[in-house]
């Protein structure tokens, strides 16, 4: 799959190169893209004070075939929406905003994460001979990891991949005595999908944790549903990811209570080996 160019940042870099006609098409482009993507050439002339002969040396000079690959490159950037190109305010709360778009977004999901749902992933969970753990990206990556460390220190065998090679190949060696689990917080994630069908090829089972009407929620097994809550200031960062954490937990804290003796053992051994290290208080967190 070929990289689009990103037209917005090609003006932006050539904007003081362009000729102080073009730059007037520059800005006008940049204002309004809405606008500059739709209009005709004779619209766009009009509405930047120039000739229709210097919108065609503008398209050429910030290296469009024509105007019309400019338009299409303009629409191509307007889809990834508006509050990227417009001033962005701040929302009210301040600090505390922080705080309380996580709680709602804990709140909402909250309900989805049903006894209903949980119950046979675990008892997957419990069963398997392994437990793979899929996830690409920022968040996914960074998940797949902390579900790891929460699932090895109650003794169950874990791997997390983020590596889209090393999940295809992972996935291509497993049996039907393991489980994977896929997490996305948005459940577009083709390398995950993937590694999940071809893990799914080889008889093992598939878990996710992501949304329910999406491409990878609609091809796991089982499905722990979760729904996004996001606002357009797009300087805080997604929300998403505590739900996603709070459903690791929630799993972590069920399989540990099904195999009560199993995990309480590994996580004496864990204590005890760094109670000796660190010589900490009996409270602190267990290995954080």
């Amino acid at each position: 799959m070929s990289h689009e160019p990103d037209i917005i940042s090609r003006i932006n870099t050539l904007y003081s190169h362009l000729r102080d006609a073009e730059q007037k098409i520059a800005r006008l482009v940049l204002d309004d893209m809405s606008f500059a993507a739709q209009a005709s050439i004779s619209e766009l002339a009009e509405r930047a004070g120039v000739s229709e002969a210097t919108i065609t040396r503008f398209a050429k000079a910030i290296e469009c075939k024509n105007v019309r690959d400019l338009k299409m490159r303009l629409a191509q950037a307007e889809a990834v929406g508006q509050r990227f190109y417009t001033d962005v305010r701040p929302e009210p709360g301040g600090i505390y905003s922080v705080y309380e778009t996580i709680k709602t977004t804990l709140d909402h999901n909250a309900q989805l994460v049903t006894e209903a749902v949980i119950r046979p992933a675990v008892e997957w969970l419990s069963k398997s001979r392994q437990i793979l753990i899929f996830g690409v990206g920022g968040g996914s990556t960074v998940m797949a990891q902390e579900c790891q460390h929460r699932f090895f220190r109650l003794g169950f065998a874990a791997t997390a991949y983020s590596d889209p090679m090393l999940m295809r190949m992972a996935a291509s060696a497993i049996d039907s005595n393991d489980v994977v689990l896929c997490l996305s917080l948005g459940g577009y994630s083709p390398d995950v999908q993937e590694a999940a069908e071809i893990a799914k090829e080889y008889g093992a089972r598939t878990i996710g944790i992501t949304v329910a009407d999406s491409p990878l929620g609609k091809i796991v097994d089982q499905l722990i549903p979760m729904q996004p809550l996001e606002t357009d200031y797009i300087f805080k960062p997604s929300a998403s990811r505590y739900v996603m954490l709070a459903a690791i937990d929630v799993l972590a804290t069920e399989l540990a209570a099904k195999h009560k003796r199993k995990s309480r053992e590994a996580l004496r051994r864990i204590k005890h080996t760094l109670d000796t290290h660190k010589r900490g208080q009996d409270r602190l967190p267990l290995g954080d």
